[in-house]
């Protein structure tokens, strides 16, 4: 699949507004291009230290971590822990930020000489988060002290338990907190309304990357962080949180790093078996290569085996990292085929069943779904039908779901606002995850909709494409590219910009390519570029239909083939045109 797919719903195209005021000021004080500045100020950019800081992030760019609300209570406490040599643990999530943030911490302590392993609950066993019955089992193992990664904000029950056994807890979290925080020693959580740090969308990662930013900086280790952002960058990615601010830093940093090397034994085998190895590697290779193979573990079996891998850094163990890694991209084999399954049966589901299909927000079940991949299913939903999407399955008297939403609609308010029907539930705006008597399934359909009749218009539901500029075929160039590239790695925050250009011609294909995307070529005023849509071929007829004049939305890429390099528009979407001049 490519970095860009066609929606099935024709989409609105949306010309994304700026102070051309501004641009102009950047483009004097910075010597760069007109459409550089136009995107800078598209992303918030307004000032030339910003834009600075955007254009060459630094490590030093990051903040710092003692801001954090009680990240000296915590430091202190780690590192009295490694001194008298008290066990500790650390407690992670089943998913890539999860994992990674277990992975960066544990290395940290170990490299301090703690006592130190590490807990990843398993998805079907364990169930989410931090519970009771771990802290109460570790504790029998003789731990003194937990830190939880990436989960924890609302186990107020798992940290009175804690305390009651005197096991010191560390909560270092990301996800929306309640409205009390739970018992514990530390708790560290930018969204934390008494916490006045000035970046609130950090990952979990990028949590446990602050709290290992402040031990390195207490115990006069600085030069230890930077080989940590590698394994942040990926985490940080995997979670799609917003690209600006530190979370730029990080993922930037990181994946030249990656790219660069030298990796430990573990990494260098996770980018050996995805066919990586000696390419330059971006978030769009971390998203849909690196990431999902290291969540795989999680979704199908034990996220152990994802952990175990990244911790691996001797060459004397290349053997072993190369039989992990193998078995990462196996389970993920077997996560694709179940996933494509379960889609199936859901849009059967939707379109079959007017009582779903119907809805402002789609809620599926079925027993027996994999838990592992319904996220993925969710997602896959949002995207097919613009509209926010819950996949449920059901294991006996219990199901379990995950919600994913669209921009118009806060998924978390949502599920608030029918929170007696659940067990549990919790997340973040646009996913979430709950659990809830398999007998009230409907009772949520009906109440969630609700919700979304007073929250949501049909216009909410029409699916958008921002548009950051019009630009001529005749404007494309090896160094606007370069100019756009700057402004990687892209996702969340900061997307790949897209353009549009209008009355262009199609002067070969459309083709299928794999029978579900278009290769065209295309023409204006005498300049010819090939493009490709992926996953349009439902946009086929109208394509050939306006053969002589059809405006087109898309990126611009570098495409290289057999050694081969060449300029490329990866389309995001065609249009009948709007004028004819």
């Amino acid at each position: 699949m490519g970095r860009s797919e066609m929606q099935k719903h024709d989409r609105i195209w949306e010309t994304r507004s700026f102070d051309p005021k501004r641009a102009e000021t950047l483009t004097s004080e910075l010597g760069v291009s007109s459409i550089t500045a136009r995107l800078l100020c598209l992303r918030g950019i307004n000032t030339s230290d910003q834009a600075k800081r955007f254009l060459s992030p630094s490590i030093d760019h990051l903040h710092d971590p003692l801001i954090l609300a009680d990240m000296g209570t915590a430091v202190e406490r780690i590192l009295l822990a490694i001194e008298q040599k008290e066990r500790i643990v650390v407690h992670g999530d089943y998913d890539v930020d999860g994992v990674t943030s277990t992975v960066l911490l544990r290395r940290t302590l170990e490299l301090l000489g703690a006592n130190v392993m590490h807990f990843l609950p398993e998805r079907l066993k364990d169930g989410y988060g931090l519970q009771s019955a771990i802290v109460e089992r570790l504790h029998d193992q003789g731990v003194r002290l937990i830190i939880s990664v990436d989960c924890g904000i609302n186990a107020s029950e798992a940290a009175l338990t804690a305390k009651s056994l005197g096991v010191d807890l560390i909560i270092t979290d990301h996800h929306e907190p309640g409205t009390e925080l739970p018992q514990a020693l530390a708790v560290i959580n930018p969204k934390r309304s008494d916490c006045n740090y000035p970046d609130r969308n950090l990952a979990g990662v990028g949590v446990a990357l602050k709290l290992v930013q402040a031990i390195c900086k207490k115990a006069d280790r600085h030069n230890w962080l930077p080989s940590f952002l590698k394994i942040a960058a990926i985490g940080t990615l995997a979670d799609v949180v917003p690209l600006t601010g530190e979370n730029r830093v990080i993922a930037k940093l990181g994946l030249d790093l990656l790219s660069k090397g030298p990796n430990t034994v573990g990494l260098r085998s996770l980018i050996e078996v995805c066919g990586l190895s000696g390419k330059m590697i971006d978030s769009y290779q971390v998203g849909f290569a690196l990431a999902p193979r290291v969540n795989a573990a999680g979704r199908m079996s034990t996220p152990d085996t994802a952990a175990k891998l990244l911790l691996l850094s001797g060459d004397e163990m290349a053997s072993e990292a190369r039989a992990l890694a193998k078995q990462l991209d196996d389970e993920n084999l077997k996560r694709r085929k179940e996933e494509a399954e379960i889609l199936e049966q859901a849009i059967k589901l939707v379109e079959s069943n007017k009582n779903i299909g119907n809805c402002s927000i789609i809620v599926v079940a079925a027993e027996g779904w994999h838990r592992g991949v319904i996220g993925i299913v969710a997602s896959r939903l949002v995207n097919r039908f613009s509209r926010p999407s819950i996949v449920l399955s059901t294991d006996g008297a219990l199901a379990y779901g995950s919600c994913r939403s669209v921009p118009s609609l806060d998924i978390l308010e949502a599920l608030k606002s029918c929170g007696d029907l659940m067990v549990r539930f919790g997340g973040h705006t646009q996913a979430a995850g709950l659990e809830i008597e398999a007998t009230r399934i409907d009772d949520l359909r009906n109440r969630i909709n609700n919700f979304a009749q007073l929250h949501l218009e049909k216009v909410d539901l029409k699916p958008r494409l921002a548009i950051d500029a019009s630009l001529s075929l005749s404007d494309i160039s090896e160094g606007l590219l370069f100019e756009i590239e700057k402004f990687a790695p892209f996702g969340a925050g900061n997307p790949r910009p897209i353009f549009q250009a209008r009355n262009v011609q199609i002067v070969d294909g459309p083709r299928r390519l794999k029978g579900q995307h278009l290769k065209v070529g295309l023409r204006q005023g005498g300049r010819s570029i090939r493009g490709i849509a992926w996953r349009a071929v439902e946009k086929e007829s109208l394509v050939a239909t306006n053969r002589s004049s059809i405006d087109v939305a898309f990126s611009i890429v570098q495409n290289v083939w057999n050694g081969q390099s060449q300029l490329q528009l990866e389309i995001a979407d065609f249009r009948a045109p709007t004028d004819k001049n």
